[in-house]
């Protein structure tokens, strides 16, 4: 690695820490030329994973629709910030870990909707009116009667 105040490649590991749940390594290293100390990231390279429209087209995976998608669905309800991106990354997580280089909107949909429905039910309705394109309320009424069969 080479240092970013002498530019020489002669450095030792101070210290090592795992950081991101696990997903990357915080190095602290030492430059034996000039003896100043710099931080390193290292994580696992990942190919670029691809998501297949519904229309057939395909586009760069961006956890950042998903978050987005969370917050408009949750909009003032008592849902935290943090529960929203650990709920990102549990998703994430999970398509990475099954899927190798293409995942389906529909699988990525309904990921979300499983995550949601345990959260918060009227984020759910939300989420689902959009994703399932609801055209009337006949659908909301379709959607939530078994939810609420299941609390009678």
């Amino acid at each position: 690695m080479r240092c970013p105040y002498c530019r020489q490649d002669t450095d030792k590991v101070v210290d090592s820490r795992s950081s991101g749940e696990g997903a990357t390594i915080r190095r602290r290293r030492e430059c034996l030329a000039c003896g100043r100390r710099f931080t390193t990231y290292e994580k696992i390279e990942t190919l670029p994973l691809r998501v297949v429209k519904k229309d057939g087209r395909r586009v760069e995976f961006d956890r950042n629709k998903i978050l987005a998608g969370l917050i408009r669905a949750g909009e003032k309800r008592p849902i935290s910030t943090e529960t929203l991106e650990r709920v990102v990354n549990e998703i994430e997580n999970e398509i990475y870990s099954h899927c190798d280089k293409e995942v389906t909107s529909r699988h990525i949909g309904q990921l979300v909707m499983k995550k949601l429905r345990e959260i918060d039910q009227v984020a759910y309705v939300r989420f689902a009116s959009v994703y399932r394109e609801f055209q009337d309320v006949s659908d909301f009424v379709q959607e939530v009667k078994p939810m609420l069969d299941r609390e009678a």
